[in-house]
């Protein structure tokens, strides 16, 4: 029997009704109210239900299975979607988005030195010969292994330590310091792992990864970091909105 949620529709919102359905429902998943594999109160029930049209309550549903987040199967009706990891695109890190959604986000520092590398100091407005931390972490969700996280950061946060790194997301530690990032390039791509990847990551040969890179700056325009980041690509999407301006 599947699962009512409870949804408050505001029609004096000028938020589209079925936008104010999709996101209640995307809530309920994110928050476990509805789990992987539950039934989806199918569409007359839920028009019904809340007084919706069928083709508001359509649309919203649709959206959310583009989104991944429900899965419609002929002759079995619609079902919650094997959980993926929805990142929206923003400026938080990937520790504090898994851990807003209970997640249960894990870090192994890989990889800790003191580098100097033109190309990342050019993508930071910083001099060719600037010393950066670079920093190599397995970030996991659930036990499970997500993605590997490559970021470099300026002089300024050269000390902070592994056991840092491992107990704390990268932004929460910056902000603790008074460094906030607030505008930031940002490029989202796919590629075939490396053998590196493929083994920390625990994929087969023939896995994509989703990457995305990001140089982010604070309010004075002074360099945050740089980061080169790769993803399970089965467990892990982007969210985008895009409006008109």
């Amino acid at each position: 029997m599947a699962l009512q949620v409870g949804v408050t529709i505001d029609r004096s919102s000028p938020v589209p009704l079925y936008h104010q359905l999709a996101e209640q429902l995307r809530s309920a998943i994110d928050d476990g109210r509805l789990q992987p594999g539950d039934p989806f109160e199918n569409e007359i029930a839920l028009a019904e239900r809340l007084d919706l049209s069928r083709p508001t309550v359509r649309r919203a549903i649709q959206e959310l299975v583009g989104q991944g987040l429900l899965l419609r199967r002929r002759g079995l009706g619609t079902t919650v979607a094997n959980r993926k990891v929805h990142r929206r695109a923003g400026l938080t890190s990937l520790y504090e988005d898994l851990d807003r959604a209970a997640g249960k986000p894990g870090t192994v520092v890989l990889g800790h030195e003191m580098v100097r590398d033109e190309r990342i100091a050019a993508e930071l407005d910083l001099p060719a010969d600037t010393d950066l931390l670079a920093i190599v972490r397995l970030r996991s969700a659930a036990g499970q292994p997500l993605a590997i996280l490559r970021n470099w950061l300026p002089p300024r946060s050269a000390d902070l330590t592994r056991e840092q790194l491992e107990s704390q997301g990268l932004y929460a530690l910056l902000r603790g310091r008074g460094v906030r990032a607030v505008v930031a390039h940002q490029e989202i791509g796919a590629r075939t792992p490396t053998a590196f990847e493929r083994r920390h990551l625990d994929l087969k040969a023939s896995e994509p990864v989703l990457t995305m890179t990001r140089s982010a700056f604070d309010a004075a325009g002074v360099a945050v970091e740089y980061g080169d980041h790769c993803y399970r690509a089965r467990d892990y999407t982007v969210e985008v909105t895009i409006d008109e301006r």
